[in-house]
């Protein structure tokens, strides 16, 4: 649930108008400083409370880049030196919570990394195995279905090129006289 509007006029309570003063001082603080960083603006803050008590901001980046620093007093070096201090410290925490977590999502990255190469190794070494029996079954299943191999790598002791030769003898004629030859040649073949 939303606050109400608040309606603009004098707290009556000093109680509550006191509160209410130092809340929304440093609501204006934070805004004056947020604005000085966001917009790149130099913005400067006076506040007075009820009693006279002064309350400033401001952002000279002069003095914060160690420049026109003879218009200071000890009091005014000291504070400078207490901001920058502070702003070092919050600058520091903030880069050593960014690089942790850059090593953390680093060391994350890597830890996945190693299990899906782990996962690899495992489907390769399997996928190996599985080829490998395979391969092996072939070749039992081979050695055991025949104890000679087949007649088509059989060694020929007497090779030959003629398919279904015809031994026989043939005529052949020669100059008007008929002469035999002995031909292993079919005979559709020597008559031509």
């Amino acid at each position: 649930m939303g606050r109400g509007r608040v309606q603009l006029k004098r707290i009556e309570n000093s109680t509550n108008r006191q509160v209410t003063f130092s809340k929304r001082r440093t609501g204006m603080l934070k805004k004056a400083h947020e604005i000085s960083i966001l917009c790149d603006a130099e913005v400067a803050l006076i506040v007075f409370s009820a009693k006279g008590k002064l309350f400033e901001y401001s952002t000279d980046y002069r003095h914060l880049m160690g420049e026109q620093l003879d218009s200071l007093d000890l009091k005014d070096l000291q504070e400078l030196e207490n901001q920058l201090d502070n702003s070092l410290k919050q600058i520091r925490l903030r880069k050593n919570q960014v690089m942790l977590d850059s090593i953390a999502e680093h060391q994350r990255k890597g830890k996945a990394l190693l299990e899906k190469n782990k996962n690899l190794e495992k489907q390769i070494m399997e996928k190996q195995k599985a080829k490998a029996l395979t391969q092996q079954g072939h070749w039992e299943q081979a050695q055991t279905s025949t104890t000679s191999p087949p007649a088509f790598l059989m060694p020929d002791a007497n090779p030959s090129l003629n398919i279904g030769y015809y031994e026989g003898r043939a005529t052949m004629e020669e100059g008007g006289g008929e002469t035999q030859v002995n031909s292993r040649l079919p005979p559709w073949m020597l008559n031509h």
